[in-house]
């Protein structure tokens, strides 16, 4: 089976995501992260014959298991053009953006992907396989400033400083050729769990490959521009740093939190906090137990 006709993922919220978003069976909606395609198909099935669904995925390997409706409309491209593309496609504005950040179970269980640390596959990370940055030139190239960066922003890793030390080192004695390979080496900084420790560095090396920080901001900053009044942006994010990106945005109109001088926020939040999966459904996906759900209405 190839890889992209094994697409597979199990959606995160995926009911109560597309029962937050969509108000309008006639209207347009964006599904921002198609993946598998669970949250278009559902929101295709709450729209009516005058409904419009544009979904966005940068990964190649979604087309294996793209939807047939005449309502849909695929993009191969980071959602960070969204305003490019709606310009392209003549969509003057939209009812309403659902982004499901992170990773999908796909990218962890293809090893090939070089995704997980369990995998003997080359270091890659890459979600756009035509893009030249991969792991492999973030862990050999950084620089220990750059290193100690990335661990300690995007991994929350305590002791980033001596792990981005530690690995400048290494590197001078071997090149690290797989997922497998870095993982063992990285185990003698784990503190606490082991995984959890391993799951927050790949992850920190991850989000610096595919600048996942970067295309969030872009897409809430355009999303107070294509949004109609009383239109919806449905974020589910799995990383404290995204939750507070969003959280921000929604309540602020900031993209920094040290900003100084007040804003007038574009949006409203809909639910006092962000909204988490059931028991029933952590225990059926056990990846969904880190998620959270932000719903904010344009003003």
């Amino acid at each position: 089976m190839s890889e992209a006709n094994a697409y597979q993922h199990q959606p995160v919220l995926l009911t109560a995501s597309v029962d937050q978003l969509v108000t309008d069976p006639d209207g347009t909606y964006v599904d921002i992260t198609y993946g598998g395609g669970g949250h278009s198909r559902m929101i295709l099935s709450w729209l009516s014959d005058k409904g419009r669904l544009i979904a966005f995925d940068r990964d190649e390997t979604v087309t294996g298991q793209l939807i047939d409706d005449p309502r849909f409309t695929f993009i191969q491209a980071d959602f960070r053009y969204l305003k490019k593309y709606l310009r392209y496609y003549r969509i003057s504005s939209l009812h309403g953006i659902l982004a499901d950040l992170g990773l999908s179970s796909h990218h962890l269980d293809t090893a090939g992907r070089g995704f997980s640390y369990f995998s003997s596959m080359p270091l890659d990370m890459r979600m756009n396989k035509r893009q030249r940055l991969t792991a492999a030139h973030v862990i050999q190239e950084y620089s220990e400033k750059n290193l100690m960066q990335v661990f300690a922003e995007y991994g929350e890793l305590t002791n980033a400083r001596q792990m981005a030390a530690a690995l400048v080192r290494e590197r001078q004695k071997r090149v690290f050729r797989s997922c497998l390979e870095f993982a063992q080496w990285s185990e003698s900084f784990a503190y606490g769990k082991k995984q959890k420790f391993l799951a927050q560095a790949f992850q920190a090396i991850r989000m610096e490959v595919n600048h996942e920080l970067d295309s969030l901001k872009l897409l809430l900053s355009q999303s107070g521009e294509v949004l109609m009044k009383g239109g919806r942006l449905v974020v589910i994010s799995y990383h404290s740093l995204e939750d507070r990106l969003v959280k921000n945005w929604i309540k602020n109109g900031s993209l920094d939190e040290n900003e100084s001088g007040e804003k007038i926020p574009a949006f409203q939040s809909l639910h006092k906090h962000a909204i988490k999966p059931e028991e029933d459904e952590i225990k059926f996906n056990s990846r969904s137990r880190s998620a959270k759900m932000r719903v904010a209405i344009k003003l």
